[in-house]
């Protein structure tokens, strides 16, 4: 059984602490909105579905909580939830996921007090419904995404070959509701017992390849090596490397590609050697809305993460920093984008959206 980055159930939310991980194995309550923005920015939760299934569960915990007499028209109530969830969206701004599941929710809100046969209590009990309803959902679109990558790449390879992959930053139960995206792949290879080895990044200067991404294959007990960011063209150079698999926090409608830090670069080196680059998604990753990665919002984090490690300084006094949470990968170095409806080509990635 995968790991539960969430837990969930009648009003009771918890998340597995990644903060503390891998030393420590915490689950942590989540009472309120507030509770689940400080998680999100934190990064105790991270992962764009995960993020995205916590803040909308955490209007479902405080919806728990009233009583009927607290309840006092459908209006006031949309007012609460709009601006709760307009708070919940200002906690990380690039991954599109969130934004994407409380404009759905908004709309159902602005649905249901435009239904005057739906009162008040009936409207809390359908927004309860539609949030919980996202954690089944990311668990099926994951395990679809698992199934569509590793078909895709096994047709690209000889019939009888186990692969050998890399794979960058967490993408695996913990930056999901379970099972996981890019991970995902990766664990369904597994269990059809087609991978001959996978390599993970330590993913700096966060480290979530070192710290959660190698817990996740030691927990599968998929046969794994860790390196330095700055080892992939040599890992490239020597050894066979049929494919990359990585995340998205946002696609942008001709498939360019917002990932953690340090995704363009293995993506300009797997062009380089030939290897295949996959991105693994859900659509709800996709941002139909804006035309190119150049106009995704990158979001940068303290300095702090990068000269210290767990709480000891390690850089020079007076340096300053850049620390980019994310880069965009260009469209033309994507094999292929990986989501639950199918493997498809950057350039064909717009037929599925809006026009």
């Amino acid at each position: 059984m995968s790991l539960k980055s969430i837990k969930y159930e009648q009003g009771q939310l918890q998340i597995l602490d990644q903060l503390l991980l891998p030393a420590k194995s915490v689950y942590i309550d989540l009472k309120t909105v507030q509770d689940a923005w400080s998680a999100i920015n934190t990064m105790q939760v991270r992962g764009a579905p995960a993020i995205a299934i916590v803040g909308c569960l955490s209007v479902a915990v405080e919806l728990h909580k009233k009583d009927a007499s607290s309840l006092t028209n459908k209006n006031d109530l949309k007012t609460e939830l709009v601006s709760k969830l307009r708070y919940l969206a200002t906690s990380r701004p690039t991954a599109v996921n969130l934004t994407k599941e409380i404009d759905a929710l908004l709309s159902t809100v602005d649905r249901l007090v435009a239904d005057d046969s739906v009162d008040v209590t009936s409207m809390k009990l359908k927004i309860i419904e539609s949030a919980e309803r996202l954690l089944a959902k990311d668990v099926s679109d994951n395990m679809a995404i698992g199934q569509v990558g590793a078909n895709s790449l096994l047709t690209s390879v000889l019939d009888g070959v186990n692969v050998t992959v890399l794979t960058h930053c967490n993408t695996g139960s913990l930056a999901t509701s379970g099972y996981g995206t890019a991970l995902g792949v990766i664990r369904r290879l597994h269990e059809l017992d087609r991978i001959a080895h996978v390599y993970c990044t330590e993913t700096r200067p966060y480290m979530q390849g070192a710290r959660l991404t190698a817990y996740e294959l030691v927990y599968e007990g998929i046969p794994s090596t860790l390196i330095c960011d700055s080892m992939v063209a040599a890992l490239f150079k020597k050894t066979c490397v049929h494919a990359v698999f990585v995340g998205a926090d946002r696609v942008a409608r001709n498939g360019d590609t917002a990932n953690k830090i340090g995704t363009y670069q293995i993506a300009v080196l797997a062009k380089y050697h030939g290897i295949l680059f996959y991105v693994c998604a859900p659509l709800s990753s996709v941002d139909f809305s804006i035309e190119s990665g150049d106009h995704i919002t990158i979001e940068e984090r303290a300095e702090s993460e990068m000269t210290d490690v767990a709480g000891q300084r390690i850089a020079a006094e007076g340096i300053k920093c850049w620390n980019p949470a994310f880069d965009v990968t260009p469209a033309s170095l994507i094999t292929g984008i990986i989501t639950e409806k199918g493997c498809i080509t950057p350039n064909e990635l717009h037929k599925l959206g809006p026009v």
